[in-house]
């Protein structure tokens, strides 16, 4: 049984930063491609990150690129989301996931979700 557990949101100033980690149980994270999405009220899950198994490769959505970072520590079972320049837009339940295969920005496409973190920015 694969399990994900966020941790690290909270509420913070426009502007600001907070890092969000993921510990995921199990011998095989390594084999994982790691993701992490939001969802604000009202509104569909959104896309933000993902991370291919060895930390090389990455992908992110237009609207976090180059405020946000998605790394891994693989000798942790951890992947960790760095964001910064935080905007009140950026508010929503962040989650982590992870899958088998190519990285991918579609929630559909993964096996295992946590429960999620609540990021709040005020403005």
């Amino acid at each position: 049984q694969v399990q994900l557990v966020e941790s690290g949101g909270g509420l913070v100033q426009a502007g600001g930063s907070l890092t969000l980690s993921c510990i995921v149980s199990g011998r095989t994270f390594s084999t994982y491609d790691m993701g992490w999405f939001r969802q604000a009220p009202g509104k569909e899950r959104e896309f933000v990150a993902t991370i291919g198994v060895s930390g090389r490769y990455t992908t992110y959505s237009d609207s976090v690129k180059g405020r946000f970072t998605i790394s891994r520590d693989n000798t942790k079972n951890t992947v960790t989301l760095q964001m910064n320049s935080l905007k009140p837009e950026d508010t929503a339940v962040y989650s982590c996931a992870a899958r088998y295969g190519v990285l991918s920005a579609r929630a559909a496409e993964y096996d295992y979700w946590g429960r999620g973190t609540q990021v709040t920015v005020s403005s």
